[in-house]
């Protein structure tokens, strides 16, 4: 599947895909919200989780670039 397929899709079919075939790569916390940063294929998912509604608000797939960079660890100057 191609990251033009995968956003192609309905939300609840990304849902499906991602969390049975995606693989679980890292998360990072921060007030209100938990990101866990997946890989399927050849691209990354990322899945914003708010903890006070206790719900999903937000996807967003990428190959690369800044959002990557975000779970990388390393401070770019």
């Amino acid at each position: 599947m191609t990251l033009y397929e995968f956003k192609l899709l309905p939300e609840e079919e990304q849902y499906r895909i991602l969390f049975n075939e995606g693989d679980f790569i890292t998360y990072k916390l921060e007030t209100n919200s938990i990101f866990a940063l997946y890989a399927l294929d050849r691209f990354f998912v990322e899945v914003e989780y708010n903890t006070k509604s206790n719900r999903i608000v937000k996807v967003v797939s990428f190959v690369m670039g800044e959002k990557l960079d975000l779970y990388s660890g390393v401070k770019i100057l």
